[in-house]
């Protein structure tokens, strides 16, 4: 061992040659933790993983649900508005599984998937929606509407006017869009024509300007009961009414496809369809062959399918 000038020991850390440096003693190695101290950490991140969604899923999952019913329904919207009626059912379905409690929402996405269940075909799968949305919601007329139509759709005149007058009487006496509807199934099955004026006649009442679908509607039944000048009346006023409607919207929308306002054009379409046949069945009846003719082929062109609705 070295020594300094005064005879005293030199600690080897402080000036150890470079050669004795790789003779260190290794340093004790740690001692490993004892297997009771990883079973602890295992068993302490389990719980974390079980009690921390456990503590934040009651503010979290609602959130959650809203943004998928959302994303869902806006989906659905974009499907719908593309004519791709299968696509929009599931977009549909998902925003349903995702619902929740509230039972108001589930019948109003039961209703939607009902009268795309239709437009695609499926009229058994429309009235099974429609039924469940009953059953969701009893006291509600909508739903009773929406089966009602589905029922005309697969030959049910009982089911279909059975439905037409309980949505009359939820509705509420004197309500415009429950004697509409009434009036419409019955005309639609031709059963009670006259009940049928009688309820459109009350819903036009003190109206001074009648929405056209209701125009329509009277104009149908009219034609039912043989007053085919009468009808082609009704049915020229809604037919420009609607018209004008579709223009201002196309105008609103400009380039802009946004789906909301594609969805809007396609029902207007819709509806366009059901109210040239109407007038081409009128027209032809009145003698009116020509106008007939273009009619119902305007009718044909947007859309007119009475095994999918639109009828």
């Amino acid at each position: 061992m070295p020594y300094d000038a005064l005879g005293f020991p030199i600690p080897s850390r402080f000036d150890e040659p470079a050669a004795d440096r790789s003779r260190r003693i290794p340093a004790a190695p740690r001692r490993p933790g004892s297997p009771g101290r990883g079973k602890r950490l295992l068993v302490l991140g389990l719980l974390a993983a079980v009690i921390g969604p456990g503590l934040l899923a009651p503010a979290v999952l609602p959130v959650v649900r809203e943004a998928v019913v959302r994303w869902s329904v806006r989906r659905a919207f974009g499907h719908e508005a593309r004519g791709e009626p299968a696509a929009a059912i599931g977009d549909v379905g998902r925003a349903l599984a995702w619902s929740g409690d509230d039972a108001r929402l589930a019948m109003d996405l039961l209703c939607w998937r009902a009268t795309l269940r239709l437009d695609a075909g499926d009229a058994a799968g429309a009235v099974a929606d429609a039924s469940q949305a009953v059953v969701l919601a009893p006291l509600a007329s909508r739903p009773r509407q929406v089966r009602a139509l589905v029922n005309v759709v697969l030959a049910r005149a009982d089911e279909a006017l059975a439905d037409a007058e309980a949505a009359v009487e939820l509705a509420g006496a004197g309500d415009p869009g429950a004697l509409n509807h009434r009036a419409y199934v019955r005309a639609l099955v031709g059963r009670d024509l006259e009940a049928a004026l009688a309820d459109i006649e009350s819903a036009l009442a003190d109206d001074d300007a009648p929405p056209p679908e209701l125009l329509d509607t009277r104009g149908y039944v009219l034609h039912l009961l043989g007053r085919h000048q009468e009808a082609i009346d009704d049915l020229n006023r809604a037919i420009v009414a609607v018209e004008s409607r579709r223009r201002d919207l196309a105008a609103r929308l400009g380039l802009d496809e946004a789906a909301g306002g594609v969805r809007q054009l396609r029902s207007i379409d819709r509806d366009l369809a059901v109210m040239h046949h109407h007038r081409g069945l009128a027209c032809r009846a009145a003698g009116l062959v020509g106008q007939a003719e273009q009619d119902l082929a305007i009718a044909e062109s947007k859309g007119y399918d009475p095994s999918r609705g639109v009828m």
